[in-house]
């Protein structure tokens, strides 16, 4: 099986954690308006159930703090990546890619996403600190 791995220098490291608390503190910012109730009516407008609020939200907050702390990183990276799907083919229906109602922002994150996915949790971490935990659920 081929791995992939960041180079070992101290900088590679400090990119990579910067990388991961960026994109974590992204989806935790977004995540705070989705928790107002006035939210629903968003939902419902692109076709979600109003149900669906709280588990979206909970999802950008506790993965945006998984994010940042380096824990689970893979499986929380995937669940925000779908998220990113979402955003992308729901609520911006690819109408335009840059300016006003552009997905282009959605889609870096995207990507950003899969690169945590492929690369893991790197070295500055809690998943990396603790090393019993299995490399798949890093």
């Amino acid at each position: 099986m081929v791995e992939a791995v960041i180079k070992t220098h101290k900088l590679h490291d400090v990119t990579h954690f910067g990388i991961r608390v960026a994109v974590g503190i992204i989806f935790m910012i977004h995540s705070t308006g989705k928790f107002n109730p006035q939210f629903q009516g968003f939902f419902t407008s692109i076709g979600l159930p109003a149900e669906m609020q709280i588990p979206i939200a909970l999802a950008e907050l506790v993965g945006g703090i998984l994010l940042v702390t380096g824990v689970l990183t893979r499986i929380t990276s995937s669940v925000l990546a779908i998220d990113m799907l979402g955003a992308i083919f729901l609520v911006k229906k690819l109408k335009t890619f840059s300016g006003q109602g552009g997905w282009e922002f959605e889609l870096l994150i995207l990507v950003i996403l899969l690169v945590i996915i492929v690369i893991g949790p790197g070295r500055v971490s809690i998943s990396h600190i603790a090393k019993k935990i299995p490399r798949f659920l890093q």
